[in-house]
């Protein structure tokens, strides 16, 4: 689905300019498509620096989305995979895409040995999925968004404001 076919992106959501997270979520998605779209059009409202935490059951939609940022920001969506055994995945976009998948670390040292700190307070755009395994560590500007199941088809997206740690 291109940009030029806004009709059945997201429900009830056009094409906007430029919008910001708040003026985007909450929506829901009806397919995968769906759910790139909405990640193509949150990567417009995210800058140089952002952590994006992704908290949502398997199948919520979160590699989709994450797929959607990377075409938004410049890459191509195909090479996005879920990086759940390589941990990290570099995507060359502009600016650079760091997908995050800490869903099998155990122990926060595990993501210390590894320099995680560097991307999460680098210059790129950080998006974590499964980030409640590494709380303590995520800056304190991280933006944090919920995927949940409506039903069979539909997922929804929210930004959850007043986290407390």
């Amino acid at each position: 689905m291109g940009i030029g076919s806004a009709a059945g992106w997201f429900i009830g959501r056009g094409i906007p300019d430029l919008m910001s997270l708040d003026d985007l979520l909450p929506a829901e998605t009806t397919s995968p498509e769906a759910t790139m779209a909405l990640g193509e059009q949150l990567a417009g409202a995210l800058r140089s620096g952002d952590v994006l935490a992704l908290y949502g059951d398997l199948g919520a939609g979160k590699t989709y989305l994450v797929k959607g940022i990377a075409r938004g920001l410049g890459g191509q969506p195909e090479d996005v995979t879920s990086p759940t055994f390589t941990l990290i995945q570099e995507y060359a976009t502009n600016p650079p895409l760091y997908h995050i998948d800490v869903y099998r670390i155990e122990q926060l040292p595990e993501l210390e040995r590894i320099g995680l700190g560097e991307y999460l307070h680098g210059n790129g755009i950080c998006v974590i999925e499964w980030p409640e395994r590494m709380e303590p560590m995520l800056p304190a500007h991280t933006i944090r968004l919920r995927l949940t199941h409506v039903d069979e088809n539909r997922r929804r997206v929210e930004r959850v404001k007043g986290w407390n740690r």
